[in-house]
């Protein structure tokens, strides 16, 4: 199984050990970031440095010529990722004898959020969430998708993988997070994920729901987990909080948005790409799931994208509805936290990989080589060396 480990810009700039270090783990392939999120992150080799803060979301390259005018557009990095640093860091990589895919963040900006509030996801109660872009709104839409386009197809880069192309939620750890006190499991997290901007009150009226009915009918629904109920989870716990009809409803809504956007950004990639590109969606087979790994429709989403990078730090489980298309080429990559200090498990990673590759996984990816000790990385060397 091909493997490749994600790593960041700042990660390799200014350690000339460091491409070299990472093609000697084993892995094939690097998916460097090139468009990222606020982070605070560290860097235990670097001669340089040991915590890199990267104060807001940015494109890690100098942004082009699509963002003449007054509508959305990136923001550039700060001295956490000068000049190209996406490009100085492909560079190295590449001259180490790795394939480099780009790794890029879309719905997901907490400063577009706080410069451009009216781009962001409302919940039922007035909220905003400024982390999280409303990707109904077609000024929003139109700039994920430049933005996909842009990043992803980097020179040299040979494939992109795309994260946060769909909804996101309440689930993002923002600052210092105090969202923990209350045990909202997936049907909470749905409600509190529906949004109520201009937009998707209309999208909502298209469905024949009133808005502001609707608004109500999930602050009432809500009010018992906030007392302490249990969640009772999964799909049929929302319809039991929101009514059948009316959860389905909105779910024709937020489906449609988010597969239209996921088919007009790959799209976009595919039309400014070379032949041979690959791309792939960092993805959950339960459609209404929220967040850095997008719900969708498994089989949908293999008739659009090359095929998906699935989160499998809980096990092996979400394989399964992605490799049971039988969709000949589709890439299926098992994506493991390797870095035991954020609660990977880099000494069980040949067995996961073995599990992986039972359950359908054509690829692994591995969560990541910067943020790794000494330790996780000779595990990780161990590991694909066995493969």
């Amino acid at each position: 199984m091909k493997a490749s480990t994600f790593v960041y810009p700042w990660d390799v700039n200014g350690d000339p050990e460091a491409a070299g270090r990472i093609a000697a783990l084993g892995v094939e392939q690097v998916t460097l970031a090139a468009a990222y999120h606020s982070t605070r992150a560290l860097t235990p080799r670097h001669p340089r440095h040991r915590i890199v803060t990267a104060e807001h979301a940015a494109v890690l390259y100098p942004a082009g010529g699509r963002w003449e005018g007054p509508g959305l557009r990136p923001y550039a990095a700060g001295d956490w990722a000068p000049g190209d640093a996406y490009g100085e860091a492909a560079k190295s990589l590449a001259e180490a004898g790795l394939e480099v895919h780009t790794w890029v963040v879309l719905a997901h900006n907490s400063r577009l959020g706080a410069e451009h509030p009216d781009t962001s996801v409302v919940n039922a109660y007035g909220d905003r969430y400024p982390w999280a872009p409303c990707i109904a709104q077609p000024a929003t839409r139109a700039y994920l998708v430049d933005l996909a386009a842009e990043a992803a197809v980097r020179p040299g880069a040979r494939g992109t993988e795309l994260e946060s192309l769909g909804w996101y939620g309440l689930q993002h750890l923002h600052a210092h997070d105090k969202t923990g006190g209350i045990g909202l499991g997936d049907a909470g997290h749905y409600l509190m994920a529906l949004c109520f901007c201009p937009v998707c009150r209309e999208g909502y009226g298209e469905q024949g729901l009133d808005a502001h009915e609707l608004a109500a009918a999930v602050r009432d629904a809500l009010e018992p987990l906030w007392q302490g109920a249990p969640d009772d989870g999964g799909w049929a716990g929302v319809e039991k909080l929101l009514g059948e009809t009316t959860a389905a409803a909105t779910r024709v809504w937020r489906d449609d948005t988010a597969r239209t956007l996921q088919e007009t950004a790959v799209r976009a990639v595919r039309e400014a790409a070379p032949g041979g590109f690959q791309v792939l969606l960092h993805a959950d087979p339960v459609a209404y799931h929220v967040g850095a790994n997008a719900g969708v429709d498994p089989e949908h989403i293999l008739s659009v994208a090359d095929g998906v990078v699935v989160p499998c730090a809980g096990g092996t489980a979400l394989l399964a509805p992605f490799a049971q298309q039988g969709r000949e080429g589709a890439v299926v990559a098992a994506n493991f936290p390797v870095v035991a200090g954020m609660g990977g498990s880099p000494g069980t990673l040949a067995a996961d990989m073995a599990k992986a590759r039972d359950a359908g996984a054509t690829e692994v990816r591995l969560y990541h080589a910067g943020l790794a000790s000494d330790g996780d990385l000779e595990a990780v060397r161990s590991a694909l060396a066995r493969r």
